[in-house]
């Protein structure tokens, strides 16, 4: 038995940027997301014209090292291309992309992956992250010097250690082959959905029983009701059964999303050939910078180090923050309570110990083990020598505004007692 396809892809602009640097594609074998990164200058550029260079080797592989070679020379192919792009073009230095791509070979699921974007596998109830991002922070979760939670907030999570551009001539791209079945769904994004979406409303998007497009809408759609302060990139591939005797044909068309679905075109400006991609951009976003997040460093266990130093600091000063914080909220409360009791203490009332009336100082009222109130004065009135309407007064209590009203209270009760 081989296998079918049935895919869908969706890629948004999200909710901050003004243009879509990512890019997809999804052919009858081939599947893959680009997420561009420069600017304003060239990340649309260069995630377009590596998809549209890579869409070239959609073809039928028998064998996954076939495949796996061909997806790696492609990448490669694709990093010489921008190379030279950059010097034909020099205001476009600087620019790379991501690649996260997955290859059919017969009933192998060939990965080829680069940078940040991901691949997931869903399989038998449960969501599984196939690559691994190729960012100095995820170093430092793999080598245990910070937890995957701080590497979610880290300031650095952007900072790539490897990407498609103008930074080496042959970088290290990730391969694996896994074997497919009917019933695996595979996910390809960009980081703008893991980023903007919990992994757990993620996971549970994918795990329901709906079909590509439907799954595809629903993760970009709750990415971009999070915030989405990135593009948001796409692609769903379930696998579906096909009988040997039958021919394996992929249910879509191949097509390109984001800006792989505009032509890259060559514009003259001042007698300055320049790189622009024709698509609707307005008058207001080309003089508006995109908000760029990543950003290519070599690796170095000199700038590990540097990160490193960096999220230590960021965790003392945060636990130094929470601490003022909860020493602040300490202070409040405990200002509340001296505050509620000094003024408790203000107040007065008349009672009974030991037969005679008595002055209390405070409220009779008490909370749990705490009372707010305690003895002043024992009086000579003795309490069965009052009518019996103000014996029951006195051993409910007379509330008094303060110690002379609770003193005029016990002068009346003495001249009631001394009438009998």
């Amino acid at each position: 038995m081989t296998i079918q396809t049935r895919v869908a892809g969706v890629s948004d602009v999200g909710r901050i940027r003004k243009s879509n640097q990512d890019s997809g594609y999804t052919g009858y074998n081939l599947f893959f997301v680009a997420d561009g990164m420069g600017g304003h200058a060239g990340g649309d550029i260069a995630s377009a014209l590596t998809t549209q260079s890579l869409a070239h080797i959609d073809e039928n592989y028998h064998e996954a090292s076939q495949a796996s070679k061909a997806l790696v020379n492609a990448m490669w192919s694709a990093n010489s291309l921008l190379t030279q792009t950059v010097k034909d073009h020099a205001e476009l230095a600087g620019m790379g992309t991501t690649v996260s791509a997955l290859l059919f070979a017969d009933t192998k699921a060939v990965i080829g992956h680069i940078g940040d974007s991901r691949i997931y596998l869903v399989r038998d109830s449960a969501v599984k992250q196939i690559t691994t991002d190729h960012t100095f922070v995820q170093r430092l979760v793999d080598t245990g010097r910070i937890t995957p939670a701080e590497a979610l907030t880290h300031p650095r999570r952007s900072v790539l250690m490897r990407v498609l551009g103008d930074v080496e001539e042959f970088p290290e791209i990730d391969t694996q082959a896994i074997e497919t079945k009917p019933g695996d769904r595979w996910m390809l994004c960009s980081d703008g959905l893991t980023g903007a979406l919990p992994e757990d409303l993620m996971n549970g998007i994918l795990l329901r029983e709906t079909d590509p497009a439907e799954a595809a809408d629903l993760l970009v759609g709750e990415a971009i009701e999070y915030g989405a302060p990135d593009n948001v990139t796409v692609v769903i591939v379930d696998v579906l059964p096909v009988a040997a005797d039958e021919q394996p044909a992929s249910i879509v068309k191949p097509s390109f999303l984001g800006s792989a679905a505009n032509e890259v075109v060559i514009e003259v400006r001042k007698g300055a050939r320049m790189l622009q991609l024709l698509n609707p951009r307005t008058i207001t976003d080309l003089f508006t910078p995109d908000q760029e997040t990543s950003s290519v460093v070599p690796e170095s266990e000199e700038y590990l180090e540097k990160i490193l130093k960096q999220t230590k600091t960021r965790i003392r000063n945060r636990w130094i923050r929470q601490l003022l914080v909860v020493l602040l909220w300490i202070g409040i409360a405990v200002g509340s309570l001296s505050a509620g009791y000094s003024y408790t203490q203000t107040r007065f009332y008349v009672g009974v110990f030991d037969g005679h009336v008595a002055i209390y100082q405070g409220i009779k009222e008490s909370l749990g083990p705490f009372k707010f109130s305690h003895l002043y004065d024992v009086t000579g009135v003795d309490v069965t020598a009052l009518p019996e309407y103000q014996q029951s007064l006195v051993a409910d209590t007379v509330s008094a505004e303060n110690l002379p009203d609770a003193r005029r209270i016990v002068e009346t009760l003495a001249l009631l007692a001394s009438h009998g």
